[in-house]
This record gives C-alpha cells, sequence and structure tokens, in this order.
C-alpha cells in the first residue's frame, strides 16, 4: 500500500478511510495521540512512544481495550503491507464515539485510529530558524492531547516568516516549541524545562537527556527565561522527527554556533542510535 489507514479494525488507504462523525475526536478533540518514525520496516523507540501513548491516555482516563503489547504487533504487522520502510506512523486513541455531549459517554469504548505514510526523518545537521510566541496553550500540555490549536497556530506564524519552528513563552519563561523539546547548552551543561504539565516530555528529549549523561555532559531541568536562551552558547531541538537539530536564528538574529564539535557529536550518536535501532 503507498499508504495505510487503520480504524477499529477496517483497513485502506488513508484517502479512502472514513471516520465517524460521531467520534468524540470530531467535535471535542477527546483524545491522545503520538507520532514517530520507520525505517527497514522497523519503527525507532517502538515501546517507548506506546509507552508515553498509553500514559497520556490514562491521565484523561482513556483506558484503550488493546494492550501496549497488542498495539505493538498490530502496528509492527501493518507496517509490513507498506511499499516502502520508511515511514512516520501516527496513532490515536479517542474516548469513544457518540452524540454530543461534554460527560464521558458511558457505554462507549475508545477509538484506535492508525495512519501511516512514508517519510524520513529531517536531517538534523541542518540548523534550524526559530521565532517566539506566547504559549497560550492549557495546563494538560504534558497530555499529548489533540486539542492542537494553539499549536497549529503557532506554527502557522513560523512558516510565514520563514522560520523552522516556533519557541514559546508563558511570560519571560520559556516553555517548549509548538512541536518540540527544547534545550539550551551553556558552559558544558545541558538545560531544559522540567517535566511537568507546562510541556509534553517527549522521547527525543529523553533520548538526548540520556546520552549526555551518558558521555558526562551535566544536565539540568529547570525554567530558564528568553534572555538566558539568547546567550546560550547552542540551542538545540528535539522530536521524534528531527533527533537534534541546532538553532542558528532566534527572531531574526543569530543565536548559538559556540560549541559546534559537542553538537555534532550529540547528534551523531543520536542518528547512529536510529540506525542500529531500524537496521
Amino acid at each position: 500500500m503507498k499508504t495505510l489507514g487503520y480504524y477499529n479494525g477496517e483497513i485502506a488507504e488513508l484517502e479512502n478511510l472514513s471516520i465517524p462523525v460521531l467520534d468524540r475526536a470530531c467535535y471535542f478533540g477527546d483524545g491522545v495521540y503520538d507520532v514517530t518514525y520507520s525505517r527497514n520496516y522497523r519503527v525507532f523507540a517502538l515501546k517507548e512512544h506506546i509507552a508515553r501513548l498509553f500514559q497520556s491516555a490514562e491521565s484523561v482516563q482513556i483506558h484503550p481495550a488493546i494492550s501496549q503489547k497488542e498495539l505493538c504487533m498490530l502496528l509492527c504487522s501493518l507496517l509490513r503491507r507498506m511499499r516502502t520502510g520508511e515511514n512516520r506512523i501516527y496513532i490515536q486513541f479517542s474516548r469513544g464515539s457518540g452524540t454530543r455531549n461534554h460527560a464521558f459517554p458511558s457505554k462507549s469504548k475508545p477509538n484506535l485510529l492508525l495512519m501511516i505514510e512514508p517519510a524520513t526523518l529531517r536531517d538534523p545537521y541542518k540548523p534550524m530558524k526559530c521565532i517566539t510566541r506566547p504559549d497560550t496553550r492549557f495546563f494538560h500540555c504534558n497530555v499529548k492531547s489533540l486539542n492542537l490549536l494553539p499549536n497549529v497556530l503557532a506554527s502557522e506564524a513560523a512558516a510565514r516568516t520563514g522560520a523552522d519552528e516556533c519557541i514559546l513563552l508563558r511570560g519571560d519563561t520559556v516553555t517548549e516549541c509548538a512541536h518540540s523539546n527544547l534545550f539550551l547548552l551553556k558552559d558544558g551543561k545541558i538545560i531544559t524545562h522540567p517535566a511537568n504539565e507546562q510541556i509534553y516530555a517527549g522521547t527525543g528529549r529523553a533520548h538526548l537527556m540520556e546520552l549526555c549523561r551518558m558521555v558526562g555532559i551535566p544536565v539540568e531541568e529547570r525554567t530558564f527565561s528568553l534572555a538566558e536562551l539568547k546567550k546560550a552558547d547552542e540551542i538545540l531541538i528535539t522530536s521524534a522527527s528531527v533527533l537534534c537539530a541546532p538553532v542558528t536564528e532566534l527572531n531574526g538574529v543569530a543565536v548559538g554556533g559556540k560549541a559546534g564539535e559537542t553538537v555534532r557529536a550529540l547528534q551523531d550518536a543520536l542518528l547512529q542510535q536510529f540506525y542500529d535501532e531500524t537496521n
């Protein structure tokens, strides 16, 4: 198949797959999701992504009828139907289906949606340009919810200025990006926002932190200001699609570029992890 969509057992090309309008994802965004990538028909960090998906579901009281192991097996079997082994994989649980009512439906079961389409990682060695915007999201950012309107608006603002990503601010405090996690490197130390309700602690974030600890780079989870970010030796972005990319421009002003060897070593190691797991 060129693309693949799966909805509660139904399988079709994405353009031919239908979702009932009474699915609560359609009118409430009442659901959670995760995204990862495959190479050679092997999914990178599959168990980590599935675990994070189930954590998000548990946080909003969605209880899937499928187990984590069963979902992993289903995903791997569906992936084999694709013409190419390099794909982006989207996984979504909605709370279920029913007539529009804010309270949870009493008898509905969660709906499972999978979307697989050809895609490759973004080149992690290509520098990124960023802008900043106020963080107007709610206080459940630790849940990978379907309610992404603020993220969409921030991403569109970046695209209109020719930037690659939008860094979000609560007052003067930097949280994360519209669809990525953010780090600064200063004086040999990696700093990132604490994993609380104001950010989504992605798997890419976890991989970079683990790698830094392995090679002896101190990791500090704390809040930091925009002024501190601008003075960083390097600004780094991580996500499922990026792995680790440096930011070289912020609001039209050059930033970072002072610890290129360290950044390259981290990029090389993370990319090798991806290759090793997907060979």
